[in-house]
């Protein structure tokens, strides 16, 4: 069954560093781009950061970049998001997922591209 299992949530404070992980299993991890949205209640999945199968390219939102770093380790079926200087709005759940294609302009920043998403902790940034 494919799953993915995200975990490193918690309370912080601005200006403060997180690491968000996220395993895998019941599929070939290594073959598939992956992401990592920001989820909040009653409101669409909004982009943070992609990377590509093999690790070379990656993709971030304007509002992140030089502050989040994705990264990942297909031996261990897992995807990293490193935040820092983390602000109090950046408040939500944050749910990685696996992209499903095709690939095309900008797709890999588009929630309906990816399926099989996790379940999303919990990160708050208190002012």
């Amino acid at each position: 069954q494919v799953q993915l299992v995200e975990s490193g949530g918690g309370l912080v404070q601005a200006g403060d560093s997180l690491r968000l992980s996220c395993a895998a299993s019941g599929f070939t991890f290594s073959s598939y781009t992956m992401g990592w949205f920001r989820q909040a209640p009653g409101k669409e999945r909004e982009f943070v950061a992609a990377i590509t199968w093999g690790g070379v390219g990656r993709y971030y939102a304007d509002s992140v970049k030089g502050r989040f770093t994705i990264s990942r380790d297909n031996a261990k079926n897992t995807v990293y998001l490193e935040m820092s200087s983390l602000r109090p709005e950046e408040t939500t759940s944050y749910v990685c997922a696996a992209f499903g294609g095709p690939w095309s302009m900008n797709s890999y920043s588009k929630s309906q591209y990816y399926g099989s998403w996790g379940q999303g902790p919990q990160v708050t940034v208190s002012s």
